[in-house]
């Protein structure tokens, strides 16, 4: 059975940073693309970060470009989102799932609250 976990979330200040875990059992995240995508309320969803699993790269979405940063332990079987300088616009549930398109992506975790607010 398999099962994805995102964990991390919470309160933060504007500047402040959080950072987000993707942990997976019943497969090696290794062999996946893992993406990161958020919805905000009474938004779309949308995509924030994605590392491959051909090469390593990591992309970004404009808006986080600078302040995010997505890497894996594979040792861990985990990926991470290292959330720096966030905004209040960065407040949103946000998910980890199986590709960088979310329409592609097989597994998708529950999700974690992120709120940056004074």
């Amino acid at each position: 059975q398999v099962q994805v976990v995102e964990s991390g979330g919470g309160l933060a200040q504007p500047g402040g940073s959080l950072r987000l875990s993707c942990a997976a059992s019943g497969i090696t995240l290794d062999y996946y693309t893992i993406g990161w995508f958020r919805q905000a309320p009474g938004k779309e969803r949308e995509g924030v970060s994605c590392i491959r699993s051909s090469d390593g790269s990591a992309s970004y979405a404009d808006s986080v470009r600078g302040r995010f940063t997505i890497s894996r332990d594979n040792a861990k079987n985990t990926v991470y989102l290292q959330m720096n300088s966030l905004k209040p616009e960065d407040t949103a549930v946000y998910y980890c799932a199986t590709d960088c398109s979310d329409y592609r992506a097989e597994y998708w975790g529950q999700g974690t609250q992120v709120t940056v607010s004074s």
